[in-house]
């Protein structure tokens, strides 16, 4: 099968063939034509499966007849980074449509996005809360929308957006084609679901397991000594591209600096930068810059770079869903990938939730010449951000005294003990 049987267009069909496509995904044949045909879709598919074109395509398709330069498309994602991800594959692959596409999201100037959609435009990507502002501000007209796209549902849950997308869906009109993406589908997707959508048509792509290309190991390990194991992994690994997943923003900042201090050239990504620092680390880490890119779940949404040779999860996700979600971003494009997962004792339950998905019990590996027996500090500081204290009146010649953090020595040369790796079943 190849695109040319969808009948794109000419102009979106040269845009196809520009970008390269020549066959299209599971996910992309089976709703492209549902969508052409004016069906509302209940897309499940994880990362990877190749969902922006199968809504983008059909989209720029439709726009190409019918009236130019008032929003007829919208697009809502839950971060800034997949916002811009959409906006630029809509625009390599509209090039020869005339169509615009803006994108929408906070973190940036308002003023700069109201001149934008003043000179026109038939396709609006945007997050939920920003998209909010400009409503209230009646500084975009939906009045004449056909078609609204919500990407990635089940982490717009996740983030708290759902009252906000309720809320947009109030100021919309109710004729409309809608499309829901979502890589699962708890309760409350389900429910959105049957409230937006007119006899949709479901379409599921890969979603009980990760991609076959992928595969996977743990490495038990005391929490105080996770940073110098990392180390030694990578020291040991033959990496191309690496993106390692924390629980918080705090630790990817702190990791990502330990890396850096290590001579990796790593960068974080978390919700503290500013949007000019969360696209110079995006770029960097999709050019070479950066090896190394750390991130927490959030902040990683919308990471879209096929040559990530490795998946590191320092901290394990708290569901079998962020892990298919995280390590879907390595062994893509029909490349292999490798999935590390650092666990502890107290992760035993949800390793088992993650083998019983993947069908089989995960290797646990044990890193040579690394000592597992050193002993915790007294008090684990290394991600431990240190509390506010009274700082007294400085007094005449003498010093103020501060919390240091704690670092484990990654380069510690003490001898492993025989007996000392520690049991994790």
């Amino acid at each position: 099968m190849e695109f040319k049987v969808f009948d794109f267009h000419p102009h979106v069909a040269a845009g196809v063939k520009a970008a390269g496509y020549t066959t299209p995904t599971p996910i992309q044949a089976q709703a492209i034509p549902l969508v052409m045909q004016g069906h509302d879709i209940m897309g499940l598919a994880q990362t990877g499966t190749g969902k922006t074109a199968a809504f983008a395509l059909p989209i720029l398709h439709r726009l190409m007849q019918g009236g130019r330069r008032h929003v007829r498309a919208l697009v809502i994602a839950p971060t800034r980074e997949l916002a811009e991800q959409i906006h630029e594959a809509i625009s390599i692959l509209g090039r020869n449509t005339g169509l615009r596409s803006v994108t929408i999201y906070g973190g940036v100037g308002f003023n700069p996005q109201v001149d934008k959609l003043k000179r026109g435009a038939e396709i609006v990507v945007a997050c939920p809360g920003r998209l909010l502002d400009h409503i209230g501000q009646k500084t975009i007209d939906l009045s004449r929308l056909e078609m609204l796209v919500l990407d990635e549902a089940d982490h717009m849950f996740d983030m708290g957006f759902l009252p906000d997308i309720r809320q947009i869906l109030r100021q919309l009109p109710q004729r409309r084609q809608t499309l829901l993406f979502s890589a699962t589908m708890p309760e409350e997707i389900r429910h959105l679901a049957n409230d937006v959508l007119n006899e949709p048509v479901m379409v599921k792509v890969g979603m009980t397991a990760p991609a076959v290309t992928v595969s996977h190991a743990l490495y038990p390990v005391a929490q105080h000594l996770k940073t110098p194991l990392l180390l030694k992994l990578l020291h040991n690994t033959d990496t191309e591209s690496v993106l390692i997943f924390t629980r918080t923003k705090h630790r990817a900042k702190r990791l990502g600096e330990q890396l850096v201090n290590a001579g990796y050239r790593s960068a974080s990504l978390q919700g503290n930068l500013s949007q000019a620092q969360r696209q110079a680390a995006m770029s960097g880490f999709r050019n070479g810059t950066f090896q190394i890119l750390v991130a927490t779940d959030i902040a990683a949404r919308g990471i879209d770079v096929t040559q990530i040779s490795h998946v590191i999860n320092y901290d394990i996700p708290d569901t079998t869903d962020a892990y298919i979600h995280r390590i879907g971003r390595t062994g893509r494009a029909a490349r292999s990938g490798d999935a590390y997962t650092l666990v502890t004792p107290e992760n035993r339950d949800t390793v088992r939730d993650i083998e019983r998905v993947l069908g089989g019990a995960i290797e646990r590996r044990i890193l040579e010449e690394f000592d597992y027996g050193v002993a915790a500090p007294k008090r684990d500081n290394e991600f431990v951000r240190p509390p506010r204290q009274h700082v007294p009146a400085r007094k005449s010649g003498g010093q103020k005294s501060g919390r240091q953090w704690g670092d484990v020595n990654p380069s510690s040369t003490s001898r492993p003990k025989k007996a000392s790796v520690m049991k994790f079943r």
